[in-house]
């Protein structure tokens, strides 16, 4: 029998977490029923960290507890696995004593003892547990802020509270990554998370392991994708991915991308060039570094709290726009390789790129099962990822660009003038222009102004329909019919038609002219 860490501690946490947690411990001890704090919610309450997920093992079948508890607190049911008797509790709380939006609360059968489930865990700062019956809720006063500092003993078999001091992630045993290969992408979530570092005998499991993780689901995959991108460090820790071996098994397509040149105005060939798209994103969105540059490489770049928030929303579960930014930016040069070309003069092109790769990465979301609506985003940010360049030659846009590109690029308009930002850092590097920098934040800066002050650009009430120009022009149904009021729209936009009748007599001299 292993010699168990037992000491007591402190665990950190919000006033709402102990509350649910006392909720359900008491329900749990009327039922005669053992159980234990275990995982992410232990690690990070004796880090003081803030964490939505709590996970709780029962001595008892977790898919007939789980319910049950769903019920008490009014939460939702969802059923994860029901080999391994797995189910999950959500509780969505606005405005409530709970106070968190969100939990996730995941009830798992006791796997033999506690020391024996603890055993069959991924990494040790992971495999600590608590009784959940010494979490009790102490009320306070109103006048009371902050995190409640909750005395417990703490069940530590494999040494997980030293490695939290240590600031290392290790494995509770060579089997982990077999056993689970998804982990192997967890270990460099969390050591970027936590700011941890990997166990060099773990690095070395990693490496070795690292092809099993192409058998994982699709979707446990995007979930540690997700988190990983979220953090500040995505591009470094992509980097950081490939040197283990598992860059290239999560998106395989990435591979062809190492050793494709480009043009001279590039730095970096187009594998690194999309690593470092990704680093350039999170310095323009002010979430990180990028060592190429200077404070005033940033102060040129437009930024605002409504810019903040739209980057922060919230597209499908787990991801944001942010996110789903720095996604978009590792991929925006997938299809280079099939596309380059050599001319004449030796000139380097790369025509079409953006086309193909767009259907390339709808392959590679719909692989890893991002949703419908994540796919769409990115699909379209890759499309259109040059045409912010290709709005005006020189000075700034005209209002007709403006119209078109918003008109096109949709909701991501936005998101797409920042990976076009993005894009020209990790092209120039430390060779970066100031004056065509300047020019590029500038017509950046001219195009968001007038997205955000002419809300006409993408919203304005509809002049005519086709039943008008059936009615009033003597058109046939067809599809020119939405070809004209495509046309209605764009005037419209740029100010070039307010009325009804302006808009008829506009529509019937060019059915004249193209008639003539």
């Amino acid at each position: 029998m292993t010699e168990v860490d037992n000491r007591s501690l402190k665990l950190i946490i919000e006033p709402s977490a102990s509350l649910l947690l006392a909720k359900i411990s008491n329900l749990l001890i009327e039922q005669g029923i053992k159980s234990y704090l275990v995982g992410g919610f232990v690690r990070d309450g004796l880090l003081g960290r803030n964490t939505a997920d709590i996970d709780i093992v029962v001595a008892g079948d977790a898919l007939e507890i789980a319910p049950e508890v769903a019920a008490a607190v009014d939460g939702k049911y969802v059923l994860l696995d029901k080999i391994n008797r797995i189910g999950r509790v959500v509780l969505v709380n606005e405005g409530t004593a709970l106070g968190r939006s969100r939990w996730n609360i995941d009830f798992s059968t006791l796997r033999g003892s506690i020391e024996q489930d603890l055993a069959q865990r991924d990494f040790t700062v992971d495999a600590m547990a608590i009784d959940l019956g010494q979490i009790i809720y102490q009320p306070r006063s109103p006048f009371e802020s902050g995190k409640e500092q909750i005395g417990v003993q703490l069940i530590d078999y494999f040494g997980g509270q030293e490695d939290l001091h240590r600031g290392v992630i290790r494995v509770v045993s060579e089997t982990a990554f077999a056993s689970d290969a998804v982990r192997l992408l967890r270990a460099v979530r969390l050591a970027a998370e936590l700011d941890f570092s990997i166990d060099k005998q773990t690095e070395a499991l990693i490496q070795r392991h690292g092809h099993l993780l192409g058998s994982v689901a699709g979707e446990r995959v995007r979930e540690e994708l997700l988190r990983l991108v979220a953090t500040s460090r995505a591009g470094q820790l992509w980097q950081y991915l490939d040197e283990l071996g598992l860059g290239t098994v999560i998106i395989p397509e990435l591979g062809q991308l190492k050793g494709v040149q480009q043009p001279k105005e590039h730095f970096w060939d187009v594998f690194n060039h999309s690593l470092q798209t990704v680093v350039a994103v999170d310095f323009l969105l002010r979430r990180g570094d990028w060592e190429y540059a200077h404070k005033e490489v940033l102060a040129a770049v437009p930024w605002s709290m409504v810019l903040a928030q739209h980057f922060g929303v919230e597209v499908s579960y787990g991801s944001t726009r942010g996110s789903l930014l720095k996604l978009a930016a590792l991929l925006h040069d997938i299809a280079k390789p099939q596309t380059k070309t050599i001319d004449e003069s030796g000139r380097v092109r790369f025509l079409g790129h953006a086309d193909e790769g767009a259907a390339i990465v709808v392959n590679i979301m719909e692989r890893l099962r991002f949703s419908a609506k994540e796919i769409k985003l990115v699909e379209i940010m890759v499309r259109h990822h040059l045409r912010p360049g290709q709005m005006s030659n020189t000075g700034f846009p005209s209002r007709r660009a403006i119209y078109r590109y918003f008109r096109d690029s949709g909701e991501v308009g936005i998101d797409i003038l920042f990976l076009s930002l993005a894009d020209h850092l990790a092209a120039r590097g430390p060779s970066l222009n100031p004056e065509a920098w300047r020019e590029h934040t500038q017509v950046v800066e001219y195009v968001l102004a007038q997205r955000f002050q002419e809300e006409t650009l993408i919203n304005f009430p509809k002049l005519i329909d086709g039943q008008d120009l059936i009615n009033d022009l003597g058109m046939s149904p067809g599809p020119q019919i939405g070809e004209f009021l495509e046309l209605v729209r764009e005037a419209q936009a740029i100010g070039e038609l307010t009325t009804k009748s302006e808009a008829l007599a506009y529509i019937r001299t060019r059915v004249v002219t193209e008639v003539t």
